[in-house]
C-alpha cells in the first residue's frame, strides 16, 4: 500500500519576520518616529548581508586551507569548489558548470586565450577511462583548448593511455598535493 504524501504547505519564514519586526521596533524606540522603523529595518538588512558575505569568506578560507586529508573527506561538490579556489589562487578565471547535464566538465578555467575544461573526480578508488571519455566530449561543447581530469586518487593504466592519445592532462593525488603546496 502506498504511503500518502503530505503536501508541503507554504509557510511564512517566521524567524526572519521576527528579526525584521524587532529591528523596526528597535528603530522606533530609539528615534520615537516612523522613520526609525524604516532605519531599523534597513540596518537589519545591511547587517544580514554583511553576515552572509562574512560566512561565505569564512567557507572560502576554510577551503583554501584544506589539506589532502580534508580533501579525502569532501563531497564531490565540495571538491569542485575546492579546486575552483585552488585554481583562482593560481591566476585562472573559474566558472562552474551545472551539477547535472554538464557534458563532462565540472569547471571551466580561463587563462588568457586558453579555455580549459576540468573534470573533478574525488574518489577513494582509482579513476578509470570513463572520466577521460567524459572530458573528451566536453572539449567541443565548451570550445576548450585543453582538457584536464583532476583527482585526489590515482588513474588506471587504461585511463592514462586514453588520456595520452587524446591529449588530456591528468592530475593525480601526488601532483594535486604539489599544486596545493604551490611547489608546481
Amino acid at each position: 500500500m502506498r504511503k500518502k504524501r503530505r503536501r508541503n504547505k507554504k509557510r511564512l519564514p517566521v524567524i526572519p519576520l521576527f528579526f525584521i519586526a524587532s529591528a523596526g521596533t528597535a528603530g522606533f524606540y530609539v528615534t520615537k518616529t516612523a522613520e526609525g522603523i524604516g532605519m531599523g529595518i534597513v540596518a537589519y538588512f545591511v547587517l544580514y548581508i554583511a553576515f552572509k558575505i562574512w560566512l561565505k569568506s569564512l567557507k572560502t578560507r576554510k577551503l583554501r586551507k584544506s589539506g589532502i586529508r580534508e580533501v579525502d573527506k569532501m563531497t564531490g561538490e565540495d571538491f569542485e569548489r575546492f579546486l575552483g579556489e585552488l585554481f583562482k589562487r593560481r591566476g585562472f578565471k573559474v566558472s562552474y558548470t551545472a551539477t547535472s547535464g554538464d557534458y563532462g566538465a565540472d569547471l571551466i578555467l580561463k587563462d588568457g586565450k586558453d579555455i580549459i575544461a576540468v573534470q573533478a573526480k574525488r574518489y577513494s578508488g582509482t579513476v578509470g577511462v570513463k572520466a577521460v571519455q567524459e572530458i573528451i566530449g566536453a572539449v567541443k561543447m565548451y570550445e576548450a583548448t585543453e582538457a584536464w581530469v583532476v583527482t585526489n586518487s590515482h588513474f588506471t593504466r587504461q585511463a592514462e593511455k586514453l588520456a595520452d592519445i587524446n591529449d588530456v592532462y591528468l592530475i593525480d593525488r601526488d601532483e594535486l598535493i604539489q599544486i596545493m603546496l604551490n611547489k608546481r
